[in-house]
């Protein structure tokens, strides 16, 4: 079996925990500070799926009195990175490359950004080799109010 990354290897150990979602989840906004204007929650992380959900609240509205773009944007970066963080091996690395986001709905409450890949073959990398993972964003009502493809760029790890 590969290692773990050292962030899905807190995960496992902090979610389990009373609080534990909540204390990894402020120590991801910490490491990554923009995530933090979302106040996201992890609430899942395993191999091939992440679920982040964010609050809707005033910091995250436009002139609309929706959930902004990048509000959701944000969730579906963050969801789609605790995915890969629980999936790609210690021994390989990952980097976001591009995304593509479609706006379907307009996010009028809290979201659920949900990450899923399918499978990875690290047989098939080599040097390199871009891995797409789509995000579905949800309203509480289970709407999907925007979908994101966003690909990775996966290597193996310098030693």
């Amino acid at each position: 079996m590969a290692p773990l990354t050292s962030t899905f290897r807190i995960w496992q150990r902090l979610s389990g925990l009373p609080g534990g979602e909540l204390l990894f989840s402020a120590a991801a906004a910490i490491r990554v500070p923009y995530f933090a204007t979302v106040l996201p929650r992890v609430v899942a992380m395993e191999p091939g799926y992440a679920e982040v959900s964010v609050p809707n609240w005033p910091l995250v509205h436009n002139h609309l009195g929706t959930v902004h773009a990048i509000a959701m944007c944000n969730a579906a970066e963050l969801a789609m990175g605790m995915l890969m963080e629980a999936t790609v091996p210690a021994s390989h690395r990952w980097i976001p490359k591009a995304m593509t986001v479609q706006y379907l709905q307009k996010a009028t409450t809290s979201l659920r950004a949900r990450a899923r890949l399918d499978s990875l073959d690290l047989t098939v990398v080599g040097a390199g080799a871009d891995v797409t993972v789509g995000v579905g964003v949800y309203d509480r009502g289970g709407t999907e109010v925007a979908h994101a493809d966003i690909t990775t760029w996966v290597t193996p790890a310098k030693l």
